[in-house]
């Protein structure tokens, strides 16, 4: 929480600092909207903590200092970052923004006057995943993976840990090549290109990019032997996730849904799944624990392992 705290306005700091430290670390969104009470989730709940026992209500000064700090004193460096709606600070934490959107043909140029701030809490989760890889690696190679879950279920924190572990190794598993595009700036949470969470040392990262043209670029010139890219939904998503196999790279991604049969029909999924592209899917559960798995299963739907 160091990086949030050295961000946060005094009043507001306070707050989060006079928490428990055990109410701390469980902390997932600091939400700050000016005019309105501060308001952090924990453990999935709304929580509008006081100031000297009185509500406190966010100022446009307390606005400014955040986004002054943010930005340190100059919103043009961040130009491209405000475009899309976030910035990335260091720790990997991802701060959304809200306020008046400029647009010019048609296109979001930049947020203006910004009145609320959305600070998600990224933790990683070391050795989230390992209980899993036995089932996601056989025969000397990845299984192309669909993490399917609902919105907080840990699909990033999974694809994350995911991504560590076939960087680095495991047991009888080699260190492989791999490459991640992170277009939303979450999954390896870089700063000025490097990236704040442990990744092993064989990954190569191209941040705050597309995902259909991240992924062809970094075929073309990183040679990754495993591919991550978090939610696809276009249709140049699903055709670059062909080009891939085709040249022999494997996949693992994620997409919203409570299992597998609420993507099925999706058209930018539909064709991978009639075609048994993905020979492992991953459901997750709601639930406290990020990641919490439900159940895998194969390319015909076919339960390799249910957990809960």
């Amino acid at each position: 929480m160091d990086e949030i705290l050295a961000v946060l306005p005094e009043k507001v700091r306070e707050m989060v600092v006079n928490l428990p430290s055990t109410t701390r670390e469980r902390i997932e969104e600091i939400r700050i909207r000016i005019s309105r009470p501060l308001e952090m989730v924990i453990d999935g709940r709304a929580v509008f903590p006081k100031y000297l026992e009185n509500q406190y209500l966010i100022t446009a000064s307390d606005a400014i200092y955040l986004l002054n700090q943010l930005s340190d004193y100059s919103l043009y460096a961040l130009e491209e970052e405000l475009k899309r709606g976030y910035i990335t600070i260091r720790g990997g934490h991802r701060v959304g923004l809200a306020g008046k959107v400029i647009t010019e043909k048609g296109q979001v140029k930049a947020i203006r006057d910004i009145s609320s701030f959305n600070i998600r809490v990224a933790r990683q989760k070391i050795g989230v995943a390992e209980a899993y890889t036995n089932y996601l690696f056989d025969n000397d190679e990845w299984h192309n993976t669909l993490i399917v879950g609902p919105p907080q279920t840990g699909k990033t924190t999974l694809l994350r840990d995911i991504a560590r572990i076939i960087s680095e190794g495991k047991g009888t598993i080699p260190s492989m090549k791999i490459g991640i595009v992170d277009e939303r700036s979450e999954i390896a949470g870089c700063v000025k290109g490097i990236p704040q969470h442990r990744l092993g040392n064989r990954v190569d990262v191209l941040d705050a990019c597309p995902k259909a043209e991240g992924m062809m670029m970094l075929i073309r010139s990183m040679s990754p032997q495993v591919l991550i890219v978090d939610e696809v939904g276009r249709k140049e998503d699903s055709e670059a996730i062909m080009e891939a196999i085709h040249a022999g790279v494997k996949i693992i991604t994620t997409v919203h849904g409570n299992k597998l049969e609420d993507v099925m029909d999706r058209p930018t999924l539909k064709e991978l799944l009639k075609m048994n592209v993905f020979t492992r899917c991953i459901e997750l559960a709601r639930g406290f624990q990020p990641g919490k798995i439900k159940r895998i299963r194969d390319e015909n739907g076919k339960d390799v392992v249910r957990i809960h």
